[in-house]
């Protein structure tokens, strides 16, 4: 965004600057409230200055409440967005490396505090688990792995076969006609659905094994699997309480570029995998049949070992594959713990809410600083083409598409008092230097001048 004269380019600094201290004072009082808050909930410290403080419950409940409505207020202005039942459903649809059922042990957690939270502010479309944990998530992006995959390509050859096999018994139409059942009991919900992925821009292509072209090459050589990941992901939770002690630490962790079909990984509580069912029933299975087998080939007249070896030798040899596979399995989910610990997590309490903090006053100061700039270079405009001129400024400058706020950039700037409208609703503003005049100097310009003076 350069402007034409150097002194222009000068006063627009300044006014950056300017703009920048003046709304970091704006939300001050209400950031000290929300960090104060959090002192009391923090898992860590909180409990001994609720001691201090000799609270009653009734007034702890109060303050938790206050808590979470200055946080969800924090996240809303941070872009950052509840996980819809249908945004879940899609993110778990598929497997991507995490190859266990994960489930979270609802009994260590907490159902009070978020449900009574979301009694009081309802939202829309919230998954079953709203009431013991929240995730909320910002921005799309790609992971991309490259291995040899051999376990899982014999997986997938197993689930082709077995898909043959439904639709050569038909068993599969079946299982189709309850699914459109389903879908037709409430058909808007999947348009909306669509629509709202449309909007929020979270079309990104799934590369998975089980559709990969049947080759030689393919199956022997390195594949490359493509998944969407959630850039941001914040959860908010808190521990179930024990009869001995009552429970009040919150809890708030934030991840960052985690795949949508690993999303289990940042859960709490997870319970620790194990064989699943089918694997129970693939093992019980498998005996059965080499039993039965076993025994009809010694029951014949001329009973031939090599049979009886053969048809043991590929029941060990399933049995064998079905534990190396959970083997495996178990190895890949501990590293996307640690991983997940160690390189995914980005912060966690009072560190993230810092965090959400900063990038509530950087959101809102380029919401100003790039509606301003359009109107100093554009001249007047109406309201619709100030959002249109902004998203097509934002994508041509820094290649992101977003769904511009200009309401809440054109209040602030009439709030600043650096801009204007006339008389058929059109919107101005005022030169860069008259811009500076009105906000004034900043006590921060005021202490750097100082140090300058001490300094020479």
């Amino acid at each position: 965004m350069d402007t034409e004269l150097s002194s222009d380019r000068a006063e627009f600094l300044k006014l950056c600057k300017r703009v920048e201290y003046t709304i970091r004072a704006w939300y001050l009082l209400q950031f000290e409230d929300l960090m104060q808050l959090y002192s009391l909930f923090d898992p860590v410290t909180g409990a001994q200055k609720l001691e201090q403080q000799k609270l009653s419950p009734e007034e702890i409940d109060v303050l938790e409440q206050n808590f979470l409505i200055h946080l969800f207020q924090v996240m809303d202005k941070s872009n950052f967005k509840i996980t819809t039942e249908e945004e879940i459903d899609v993110a778990l649809s598929g497997q991507y490396l995490l190859n266990l059922p994960i489930k979270v042990d609802e009994s260590k957690l907490d159902k009070e505090l978020l449900k009574k939270y979301f009694a009081e502010h309802p939202h829309e479309d919230l998954p079953d688990f709203v009431d013991k944990f929240v995730v909320f998530r910002r921005g799309i992006g790609i992971d991309r792995t490259t291995d040899y995959f051999a376990l899982e390509k014999v997986d997938m050859l197993i689930a082709r076969f077995w898909a043959f096999l439904l639709r050569v018994t038909r068993i599969e139409k079946l299982l189709h006609r309850k699914l459109r059942r389903r879908r037709k009991q409430d058909p808007k919900k999947d348009d909306e659905t669509n629509s709202e992925a449309a909007q929020d821009d979270l079309c990104v292509e799934r590369i998975r094994l089980e559709n990969m072209e049947l080759s030689i090459r393919n199956l022997l050589g390195s594949n490359t699997i493509q998944e969407p990941t959630f850039d941001r992901i914040i959860v908010v939770y808190r521990r179930a309480s024990t009869k001995s002690k009552k429970e009040r630490g919150i809890y708030v962790k934030h991840f960052k570029n985690i795949p949508m079909a690993d999303m289990e990984i940042v859960l709490p509580e997870k319970k620790n995998p194990g064989l699943t069912p089918m694997d129970w029933v693939k093992f019980l299975g498998s005996a059965i049949v080499g039993l039965v087998a076993v025994i009809s080939s010694v029951e014949m007249p001329k009973a031939d070992l090599w049979v009886i070896f053969a048809i043991l030798s590929t029941v060990i040899g399933y049995f064998a594959k079905t534990y190396f596979t959970f083997e495996q399995n178990l190895a890949a989910y501990q590293n996307l713990i640690t991983q997940s610990m160690y390189d995914k997590q980005l912060d966690s309490g009072r560190g993230t809410l810092l965090h959400l903090c900063d990038d509530v006053i950087q959101q809102e100061v380029k919401e100003v600083l790039i509606l301003f700039f359009i109107l100093m270079e554009q001249g007047k405009a109406t309201l619709q083409d100030l959002d249109l001129r902004c998203e097509e400024l934002i994508q041509e400058e820094f290649g992101e598409r977003c769904n511009f706020d200009v309401n809440d950039a054109v209040h602030k700037l009439e709030r600043f008092g650096i801009v204007s409208r006339d008389t058929i609703g059109r919107y101005y503003c005022v030169s860069l230097k008259r811009a500076n005049e009105i906000i004034g100097t900043t006590t921060e310009e005021l202490v750097l001048k100082a140090k300058q003076g001490i300094s020479t």
